[in-house]
């Protein structure tokens, strides 16, 4: 299996898992359900912080996997701390 079939695969995974995510935490926000259950995590309103962060991490996922299927390397972040001499 080549990188982009494999990035293809995994793309299409983080995107069903942003979907099943979005879900949950729109359900456990309209206050219609106390819990939700994705496959076999039971998730309360006290995980909504959570879900907001595994939502975050799926979108970059997602976006990686996006890049490398267009042959582009993923993008990182670079950071620079000022200093004063």
């Amino acid at each position: 299996m080549t990188t982009r079939e494999q990035a293809k695969v995994l793309y299409e995974y983080y995107d069903r898992l942003i979907g099943k995510l979005t879900d949950a935490k729109f359900a456990l926000l309209e206050g219609g359900a106390k819990s939700y259950k994705i496959d076999d995590r039971e998730l309360t309103r006290f995980d909504i912080d959570k879900l907001g962060m595994e939502i975050d991490d799926a979108i970059k996922k997602r976006s990686e996997m996006e890049a490398l299927m267009n042959g582009r390397a993923p993008r990182k972040a670079v950071a620079i701390v000022p200093r004063d001499w």
